[in-house]
């Protein structure tokens, strides 16, 4: 599970983090959530079939 959580603290690091210099936490908190609604939605993943994670879990619960 550590290997799970360190992969998408390296992914928010270098895809959302790093882009931006957050003035307060209201605003990072909005700029992260917009990236993992993004990370979630977007079907980008070539390891669970080329599905957004979403789509993939919502298969899976069938």
């Amino acid at each position: 599970m550590n290997a799970h959580i360190e992969s998408i603290h390296r992914i928010l690091e270098d895809k959302c983090f790093s882009r931006f210099q957050f003035e307060s936490y209201e605003e990072a908190y909005r700029e992260v959530s917009k990236f993992m609604k993004f990370y979630n939605e977007r079907p980008m993943h070539s390891s669970i079939l080329d599905l957004s994670p979403q789509e993939y879990y919502t298969k899976q619960q069938v």
